[in-house]
């Protein structure tokens, strides 16, 4: 069962005694959640305009990417626009520093990816049953491969009216692959290289995308599991953060609104125990390498 873990920084920059890098890393790595509860994303006051529904359309969320200043999802204009990029690249800087000072294991191989702003409601948001975030699920993305990498997430309830995000965490990764991979099927032979070649996805789709997607699909489409198995509930409250390796950790969000999130990857051979990486879980599990 997941584990929350409590620290307490409260700047974003703050520097990390040794004792506490080494209990975050192991914590991390076993598949529990950092919480900072006083650690919070300061928004000027000039962008607490963008705290509302309008600024999306149809979307659910605002992405960034922190490598070509690319903003996506938004239906501001374009000063705003402007606006809105400086806020989520001062996200993007703040979540670096504070990766760097807490895990510094991981400073040479992590590389950063999208950042996001979520001004959406989660409770009650139509969607298919693959999207529903509200059911257990272990990130796996399908336009979006990872091949021999980690899901690393920051996360920051941002919300001004003092609304908690409220999560499900439910049980270890190995005891999911255990009660899933049994029953799946292995990738056709050569699918990932047509899935690119074709534009479905981004980069080669490897075969522990091919399962880990399928776990995705199965644990969401499993609505026994979603009632049945082992769970407990936590609510991040508004001005907090936490961190979590979103394709190990057993998650489902249920409730909460105005959100900050910044994505990185981390190489399964950069982590100070591989072990317990959801690929080589999935490669003891299965007897066969999977990259």
């Amino acid at each position: 069962m997941t584990t929350i873990i409590n620290i307490q920084n409260t700047d974003w920059n703050q520097e990390c005694s040794p004792v506490i890098q080494k209990q975050a890393l192991s914590a991390l790595e076993e598949g529990n959640v950092l919480f900072f509860p006083q650690l919070s994303f300061k928004m000027a006051d000039v962008e607490s305009q963008f705290l509302s529904l309008t600024i999306v359309g149809k979307s659910k969320n605002v992405s960034f990417d922190v490598s070509t200043g690319k903003l996506r999802g938004s239906e501001v204009g374009e000063v705003e626009t402007t606006m809105l990029q400086n806020m989520m690249q001062r996200f993007a800087i703040y979540s670096n520093e504070l990766l760097f000072n807490l895990l510094p294991y991981y400073k040479a191989d992590l590389v950063q990816s999208q950042t996001s702003f979520r001004p959406v409601e989660v409770a009650g948001r139509s969607t298919s049953w693959r999207k529903d975030d509200t059911r257990l699920h272990v990130d796996s993305f399908p336009s979006r491969p990872v091949q021999d990498k980690r899901i690393l997430r920051v996360f920051s309830n941002v919300n001004p009216n003092g609304q908690g995000r409220s999560w499900r965490l439910g049980e270890s990764f190995e005891n999911v692959a255990s009660r899933y991979l049994p029953s799946m099927s292995s990738p056709v032979w050569g699918s990932g290289w047509l899935l690119q070649l074709c534009g479905i996805t981004k980069s080669r789709r490897s075969a522990y995308d091919h399962f880990m997607l399928q776990i995705h699909d199965r644990m969401k489409a499993d609505l026994e599991y979603q009632l049945s198995v082992d769970q407990i509930n936590y609510e991040f409250p508004s001005g907090s953060t936490w961190i979590a390796f979103t394709d190990q950790v057993s998650h489902a969000v249920m409730t909460g609104q105005y959100l900050l999130e910044q994505t990185f990857h981390l190489p399964v051979n950069s982590m100070q125990e591989p072990s317990r990486a959801p690929l080589q879980v999935l490669e003891r599990l299965s007897g066969r390498k999977l990259t």
